[in-house]
């Protein structure tokens, strides 16, 4: 009886990188704070002058946009919350309205785009048609991860690590609000970097770099680079795309 209760004395408790440590356990719901974080602390220097009291008022369509946008963040903060809780049954019901509000996030994301360069050029005065690569590229990755994730939601270990990186495909709006990031492309420098905390993770705490990782970042670093090339650079036949997409 005593070497049965030495033996659960002498159970070691769960550390900092290891299976069940402290990294494991709340890695995915402080990644999600981060998101939050980065969000606030950008859209605070712009939505005052740009979107509540923006003179002349924005369409109403923006309105939308934004909460859709900050709906999401909000969910996954959420879904992030449920899961460290164990609560999975919730996390799937609630899942399917992710599922809705994605897809509403994409279609927004890109009619508002047309929406809003519309009222640069024509209102504004300030048209700036190329950076529908940005927008645009944007909604293809979100998209495409997040659609991947509800896809494989079936394998747990995949699903999360592609809900943050279609969450991540997000932050260049948020980092993109900060006029240094912005005037040197570093938009997605700072995205990427949020998701090399995921990688980071892997390493501490599995030892190994998942694949969604190893197929996922390549293909990020391509498009997103694309996108910069075309709005930096303005090739002509880009050019000539997004004003004909616009009607201007």
């Amino acid at each position: 009886m005593a070497s049965v209760s030495q033996q659960v004395v002498a159970r070691p408790m769960p550390g900092v990188v290891e299976r069940n440590g402290l990294i494991d356990r709340y890695f995915y719901f402080l990644l999600s704070l981060i998101v939050a974080v980065v969000i606030v602390a950008g859209f605070s220097k712009t939505v005052g002058p740009g979107l509540i009291h923006a003179a002349p008022a924005r369409p109403v369509l923006l309105w939308l946009h934004g909460a859709a946008f900050s709906a999401w963040v909000g969910f996954f903060i959420l879904q992030s919350g449920l899961v460290r809780i164990r609560n999975v049954s919730w996390h799937r019901v609630l899942g399917w309205f992710g599922a809705a509000l994605a897809a509403l996030m994409v279609v927004l994301g890109c009619v508002v785009s047309v929406v809003m360069f519309r009222f640069d050029a024509l209102v504004l005065k300030q048209p700036d048609p190329s950076f529908l690569s940005i927008t645009y590229w944007d909604m293809i990755a979100f998209g495409t991860a997040v659609g991947l994730a509800i896809l494989w939601r079936g394998k747990p270990e995949v699903h999360r690590r592609l809900m943050v990186v279609g969450t991540c495909c997000l932050l260049d709006a948020g980092f993109g609000r900060f006029q240094y990031v912005f005037d040197h492309n570093l938009l997605y420098w700072c995205l990427d970097g949020v998701i090399l905390l995921g990688v980071a993770r892997d390493l501490l705490v599995n030892r190994r770099v998942h694949k969604v990782y190893l197929y996922a970042l390549p293909l990020l670093v391509v498009g997103q680079n694309v996108a910069i090339y075309l709005w930096r650079a303005r090739p002509g036949w880009w050019l000539s795309m997004c004003r004909e997409t616009l009607g201007i």
